[in-house]
Parts: C-alpha cells; structure tokens; sequence
C-alpha cells in the first residue's frame, strides 16, 4: 500500500508537496493547541518519512528545517505555558532531535540506495562484457576446430603430391576432408546466428555411428601425426537419436581432440583411445571415450566444466562447458571419471529417439 502511494507521489510531485504542507498544517495545529507535556511534534517524523518517498535529498532536507522549525514556533505559541514551559521544551528538543536523526538515516539509506543502484548498473555492464567475451571465445572456440583441420588436410594434401610418385588418390581424400571442414565451418557460423535469432536447433533422427564415422575421418590426420592408436567398440543395431548433426558432431571431436592432447605426454606406443557406443536401458545412447592420459586430479574433476577453466596454456577453457550445455540441449548428460589403469574416461547419454510407427 505504501509503495503505490510512494509510486503515485513521485508521479506526480505536485499532489506529493500539497499532501506534505497539510500534514505539516495538521501537525503544527494540533501541537499548538494541545498542552505541552504532549510531544505532538514527533509526529513531523511521519512527514520526514513521506517526503523521502518523493523528493530529493535537498527537498527532505528543506523539509525537516521547517519541520523542526514549525516545533519551536508551537512552543512558543501554546497557549497555558506557565510551569509546564520547562517540561515543553524538553518535548520540542526531543521531538526535533527525532526529526533530525529520521532527516540523517533517510538521507543514509538513500545513498547507500544510489550505491546499490550504481553497483547493480557497474555489475550489468560487466555482465554484458563478459557475455561478449563469452560469446566471443565461443565462436573462436568453434570456429578454430574446423580450420585446424583444414590446416591439417592441406598439409597432407601438399605432402601426398610432393610424393613420388605423388598419391593422387590420398590427396583427394584430404582435399575432400578439406572440403567437409569448410562446410562445417559455415553450418557452425549459420547455428550460431539460429542462436543469436533463439531458433530451434535443426534436430533430426540421426544414426550415431554415422556422425562418429564422419567426426573420426576428420581426426586422422591427428590421430596419426600424435601415433594415437584407436580402437572402437560400436553395438550393433543401436537406435537412433533426435540431434541436431553439426552439435553432437562439434561435441564428439572435442572430445576426441581433448584425448589426443592429454596423450601427448604418454610414451608413443601406449597412446591408445577406445571409443565405445551401447544402447543403454531404458531407451538411452551411451558415448564413451578413455584414453591413456595422465588422468584428472581431483581440483581438476570438480573444475573441469566451470566456464574459463583450463589446465592447457593456450585453452580457452569453453570447450567442455560448450560441450555439457549442447548435451544437456538434448535431454542428456555429459561427465567425466577416472579410467581403470590411469587415463580418463569421458560419457555422455542421449535418449534414442521413438520408434517410427510403420506406414500404413
């Protein structure tokens, strides 16, 4: 009820200054016409708070002067003071001591309100830096996978036609890998502004081994230039799921890159990856991905999706919280554990998607 009122003041201040003169009026009468042992005046507190409602740190000033003014003019002007003038100068001293001290904490908590509304504004614009900063390592993130690969195919490509003889057949492998990269490049860039627009993800009936087909052809170059040796383990028959294609495909080379790099350390002979897919109970895809790395610490398993955080010194530390959230998009779940022998072991679920009902 008071905040309407308080909204209605400040809307208009005209009706706001002619409510605060008659409550002033009503207020100075009473005082004046009562007898001194009562502290009428104290109520010019009520005054002071309404007044901080509606006007600005002057105006309550300007009003609780008059105020304390208005209490000595009564003191002054109540009829019948003889012996009790003593006890009614005590009332005006404590009633105005009253209206300063409610003038001084009014003032009070509107600077430290002011202060709030400042920090809430510098804590919006660092919001939305930060979001731009986000959004901007995001899109680099993204983009830099797709042309590192193209980096890599075209390396293979020049080293395949300086063989002698040249491999033709090899170099047209890695032009078409190129080529895939280019496309997956430009459909990143269009999800990223289906994103900035909030249109739906492109989700479709996918056959996950056929995305991890694509995602692992793009990576030999890495898995052989890092001597990685890969072994996968794909159920048969396994159903499919509802994801948007380039999504689910960026999250499993993620994966796959962040595997290789964890390896780089591990003696050549012993990188091995094995990438696992089974259809889980009920009605759920399992992904797995275990390498031979030096496995994750335990800051590292309870930091390791937190946005920015990195233990790679060029990292960006986006790719796994990029990764989580495309996931999790599509009503799974993505984590982390310890693999048996060292190393780590990556997972992610999606649910398979309904059985098509057979056309009539």
């Amino acid at each position: 009820m008071f905040h309407k009122l308080a909204r209605g003041l400040k809307q208009r201040p005209g009706a706001g200054i002619a409510l605060l003169i008659a409550l002033m009026a009503a207020i100075f009468l009473a005082d004046t016409f009562t007898r001194l042992e009562i502290a009428v005046a104290v109520f010019y507190v009520a005054v002071i708070l309404a007044a901080f409602s509606f006007l600005p740190r002057r105006g309550v000033i300007v009003v609780a002067v008059v105020c304390a003014a208005l209490t000595l003019i009564s003191l002054f002007l109540t009829p019948n003071g003889g012996a009790l003038r003593e006890l009614g100068l005590i009332n005006a001293l404590i009633s105005i001591a009253a209206i300063g001290v409610t003038a001084y904490l009014a003032l009070k908590r509107a600077a430290a309100e002011d202060a709030a509304f400042e920090a809430r504004t510098q804590l919006a614009r660092m919001a939305r830096i930060h979001s731009l900063g986000e959004l901007t390592a995001s899109i680099a993130h993204e983009i830099n996978q797709p042309l590192a690969a193209i980096a890599t195919s075209g390396s293979a490509c020049q080293r395949w036609l300086e063989h002698e003889p040249p491999n033709i057949e090899r170099a047209l492998r890695a032009l078409q890998r190129m080529t895939d990269d280019v496309t997956r490049a430009s459909e990143v860039v269009a999800r990223i502004r289906r994103d900035a627009r909030n249109a739906a993800p492109q989700r479709t009936r996918l056959a996950l081994p056929d995305v991890i087909g694509d995602v692992l052809e793009r990576a030999g170059g890495e898995l052989d230039r890092h001597e990685v040796v890969l072994s996968t383990r794909i159920q048969e028959h396994m159903p499919e799921v509802l994801g948007d294609r380039v999504q689910l495909g960026q999250v499993i080379v993620n994966l796959v890159l962040n595997a290789i790099e964890a390896m780089q350390d591990t003696p050549a002979g012993a990188r091995q990856l094995t990438l696992r897919l089974t259809a889980q109970e009920p009605g759920q895809v399992q992904f797995s991905l275990t390498d031979t790395g030096p496995g994750l610490s335990p800051q590292a398993r309870e930091r390791l999706f937190d946005t920015f955080w990195t233990t790679k010194p060029d990292g960006t530390g986006l790719g796994l919280t990029i990764s989580r959230g495309i996931i999790e998009s599509h009503g799974g779940r993505l984590w982390a554990e310890p693999a048996g022998r060292g190393g780590a072991v990556f997972c992610f679920t999606l649910p398979a998607a309904p059985e098509e009902e057979p056309s009539s």
